[in-house]
């Protein structure tokens, strides 16, 4: 098994709405043809870009979020990852976030060893209120994900879905019963031969 494939940090946002049958997530699903995670429904998010460095933080970050995030990142890679998670839902879905200041940063998880691609993943959770445009306007997505919809949290369950979604579905759950932001972030680090399960709190 192949440990040095580079691993790239990355960012996903998962976008919750409220619904007439409860709380609703944003996915997609990946194109049956591509290296990572094909044909499985998703979070829009991808890695950090050289220029998500270059531009100042939109926003002030909601505090224990920003403090999570540099616990393991410098401060300008935390910047990147918040321009990284905007840039990121606008290209997949054409849906523009206003602000991230009430984003919560409620799961991290590093692709295990033996893939084709590898990320350090930092999700954050935001509130669908946050959105400029239509919610349901996807027509300025590009074409990485398809069958782009709000489901359900019970309705996502039924996808294909990468076990790490299955697991970050539990937390946005737990999440929305216990309030927000979540007593300790879940870390899957798999930078080893061996995963790790720790906390950022």
């Amino acid at each position: 098994m192949k440990y040095d494939i580079p691993i790239r940090d990355a960012a996903t946002v998962i976008l919750l709405r409220d619904g007439p049958d409860g709380p609703r997530v944003l996915m997609g699903q990946r194109g049956q043809s591509a290296v990572f995670m094909p044909g499985k429904f998703v979070f829009p998010g991808g890695a950090v870009d050289p220029e998500d460095f270059n531009a100042p933080l939109p926003d002030t970050l909601e505090p224990v979020t920003w403090r999570r995030l540099v616990e393991d990142a410098s401060p300008d890679l935390a910047t990147a990852l918040v321009h990284t998670a905007v840039r990121e839902l606008q290209e997949e879905t054409g849906l523009i976030l206003r602000q991230m200041s009430e984003a919560h940063f409620i799961f991290r998880a590093i692709t295990p060893p033996g893939r084709p691609r590898r990320f350090d993943a930092r999700f954050f959770l935001v509130n669908a209120d946050h959105i400029a445009n239509d919610p349901d306007d996807f027509s300025q997505a590009e074409d990485e994900l398809s069958f782009l919809q709000w489901v359900t949290l019970q309705g996502a369950r039924a996808f294909d879905l990468p076990f790490v979604t299955r697991v970050v579905l539990a937390e946005v759950e737990a999440a929305l019963h216990k309030g927000m932001p979540p007593e300790q972030v879940p870390f899957y680090d798999h930078r080893g031969p061996v995963g790790a399960i720790r906390a950022l709190r």
